[in-house]
């Protein structure tokens, strides 16, 4: 599979010009937090999703090909992994996050072959 990660798949993003700051996430088994930014970037597009109380009020960073859905009508994306993979996740690190190591640690983790991708 050479899918990119980083890419929004054409069926979950479609032709919407949405901007999804502030859309409830869900993850396959539940909400997991509110889209807190975005970046659509071809290539390098990704959530910044806040969690709320789930995981004590972090961060985590999901890239635009985990994103299987988007109802701009109930305000929420859908990823295709569960609670548990996303806690799971590299660190989120807000003075790091943007950077190609980091980004490279997600990609591998997300990427092909890794879930249901």
């Amino acid at each position: 599979m050479t899918e990119n990660v980083w890419n929004y798949r054409p069926e979950a993003r479609g032709e919407q010009a949405l901007d999804l700051v502030g859309f409830d996430v869900e993850a396959t088994d539940g909400k997991i937090g509110s889209v807190d930014e975005e970046s659509n970037t071809v290539g390098d597009s990704y959530i910044v999703v806040d969690t709320g109380f789930w995981i004590f009020g972090k961060k985590v960073v999901l890239p635009a090909g985990t994103v299987h859905q988007i109802d701009p009508q109930e305000r929420k994306v859908y990823v295709s992994r569960t609670k548990q993979e996303i806690k799971d996740a590299p660190e989120f690190d807000e003075a790091t996050y943007r950077e190609p190591d980091y980004r490279d640690k997600l990609g591998g983790y997300y990427g092909p072959g890794s879930g249901t991708l």
